[in-house]
């Protein structure tokens, strides 16, 4: 009996990194910072390994800049914006909204019992709120598309594959006492 159960919580203990999606290491930041967003990736594709990700980069993230991978090939893609935003003086209308890794070869895919983390960095929107940044991985079988956004609020529970979340949050008031 004893032996049962120590097997169950030794299996409990591992039943999250099974279930594990893709999530930003840092989920809270402050609004208008600049923040570095990094992606975990926990495992593969049903026991593939990963060959790719595709990051939407979510509205109002500004600016966004990708960090080289060894073995990767890294492209972002830039289109017009809506909203054109104002940095260091220059209007911006076009900006990236969407960053690619690829693996150079099979040797350098991150297989199914590895993790690794993609990160990219940028200006957070000025006002707080949700931002949900959608990931399409990519593996030598089959595919996770990361994008499942609640109707409402920021709970996932329920959802299948849901996009990384992060809450940015006002900056913290300060008060003066004289």
């Amino acid at each position: 009996m004893k032996k049962q159960i120590k097997l169950f919580l030794l299996s409990a203990a591992f039943l999250p990194l099974a279930q594990a999606h893709i999530v930003l290491s840092e989920p809270k930041a402050i609004a208008a910072s600049y923040y570095k967003a990094t992606l975990r990736v926990g495992h593969g594709c049903s026991g593939s390994a990963t060959t790719g990700l595709i990051v939407q980069i979510p509205s109002g993230f500004q600016g966004a800049k990708p960090q080289p991978k060894t073995g990767w090939t890294l492209t972002s893609r830039k289109a017009k914006l809506a909203t054109p935003y104002n940095s260091h003086g220059t209007t911006v209308t076009d900006d990236v909204v969407e960053l690619r890794w690829i693996a150079a070869s099979k040797d350098t895919a991150l297989p199914d019992e590895q993790f690794d983390e993609f990160a990219f960095m940028g200006r957070l929107p000025d006002q707080a709120g949700p931002l949900w940044v959608k990931v399409l991985q990519t593996c030598e079988s089959g595919q996770n598309d990361w994008s499942d956004i609640p109707a409402s609020g920021t709970s996932t529970r329920g959802l299948k594959s849901p996009a990384a979340l992060l809450d940015v949050q006002s900056a913290p008031k300060h008060d003066h006492h004289h």
